[in-house]
Formats: C-alpha cells, structure tokens, sequence
C-alpha cells in the first residue's frame, strides 16, 4: 500500500498524543485553576485523535477490501468519503449514547466539536496524502 509506513507514523504520534493528554497533560491542567478553554480542550482532545486514526485506519481497511475483494470497483476518493462517513457514524452515535464501544461517555457538546474536527483532520489527511492499495 502506497504511503502505509506514513500513515502508521501518524497514527503512532497520535496514540502516543492520546496517551500523553490523558494521562498527564489532562491532570495537570484540571488540577489547576486553568482557563475553561483549556479545561475543555484537555478534556476533549481524545475525541479529535479518535476521530483522525477512525478515519485513518477505515481508508486503509477500506483500500485492501476494495482490492482483495471487490477488484478496487470502488476509486480511492469513495472509499475515503465512505470511511469518513463510518467513522462519523461511530463518534457521534457513541457521543449521544447510542451505544458505548468507547467506554463510559458522558454527553458534551464540545466532544462532538471535536470528534468533528478530528474527522475533517483525519479525511483532510487522506484526501491530500492519497493512500492507494496499490
């Protein structure tokens, strides 16, 4: 797969993004008497770094479907809106509680904000970087 060893690099700085802000930038902010945009940020950003590796990991799954199975029937751009579209599925029916793969959510409107700034991140990525299953 075309650009597969970036891509991983990516989703491995945000992992490592992910367990960074939850496990001490997240503390360290909500245990001082921080502005409420940083309280909100720190509490949120979780949800952005899902929403990227979502769409991230969904392209990939979705390129190597298309080409082992369906003989790549579908053109690259589809299958970025489709997996996009999956993954928007996922956060925002797991942020309204529809179900809870995720873990024990609570509703905020700023998670969805940024679950939806994490998808146009992770869909931005994709569509400028081009992954192919060539």
């Amino acid at each position: 797969m075309k650009n597969a060893i970036w891509f991983g690099r990516i989703q491995i700085i945000i992992i490592i993004l992910f367990v960074f802000s939850k496990s001490w930038l997240r503390p360290f902010v909500l245990k001082r008497d921080a502005p409420v945009f940083l309280d909100i940020t720190v509490l949120s950003l979780p949800n952005l770094y899902e929403g990227v590796v979502g769409v991230l990991v969904l392209s990939f799954m979705g390129l190597y479907i298309n080409k082992r199975w369906n003989k790549s029937k579908l053109g690259n751009h589809t299958i970025y809106i489709l997996a996009t579209i999956l993954a928007a599925i996922f956060v925002i029916t797991q942020e309204v509680k529809l179900h809870n793969l995720g873990g024990n959510n609570v509703y905020d409107p700023y998670d969805v904000i940024f679950s939806f700034i994490g998808l146009t991140l992770g869909f931005t990525i994709v569509w400028m970087k081009g992954p192919t299953a060539d």
